[in-house]
């Protein structure tokens, strides 16, 4: 298993700030699965509108989290090298609590099914071991 830290990271998917979610792989296996973190704080933009008095983190905003953690173990694979992963569709979401300001995302994704350039994951994201949302992605690999 590897981890990888944020340089690392952003040497291999091409999200930047303010669409990138993830501080720090914990552990990952090319084209098997990934465990990352995202560190959710005060200071993410989406809270000054999501929601005032009561920030809450956007479930699309989540999924997407989830999205970038996934798209890791696929880039690993030899054969995706230099590409990006893109998001080609979702199926079977579900959000079971919020999450706020404070929490710390805890993104778990297997990949499930790979063809030649395409690949099914299941993400579950969780925050302090409770289930926070689940996800089964397609990503479509292209330049």
């Amino acid at each position: 298993m590897t981890t990888m830290n944020i340089k690392e990271i952003q040497e291999l998917i091409p999200n930047r700030y303010p669409i990138y979610f993830i501080d720090k792989v914990t552990e990952m296996i090319p084209g098997e699965h990934v465990t990352a973190i995202k560190n959710v704080t005060i200071n993410e933009e989406f809270f000054q509108g999501h929601f005032p008095g009561e920030p809450v983190m956007p479930g699309v905003l989540i999924v997407e989290s989830l999205a970038q953690a996934g798209s890791i173990p696929l880039l690993k694979l030899d054969q995706f090298k230099s590409q990006t992963a893109y998001l080609g569709g979702l199926n079977k979401v579900k959000f079971r609590k919020k999450v706020v300001p404070g929490d710390v995302l805890e993104l778990k994704v297997d990949i499930v099914k790979l063809k030649e350039y395409a690949g099914i994951g299941k993400g579950v994201a969780y925050v302090d071991g409770k289930k926070v949302c689940e996800v089964e992605m397609t990503f479509i690999i292209g330049r």
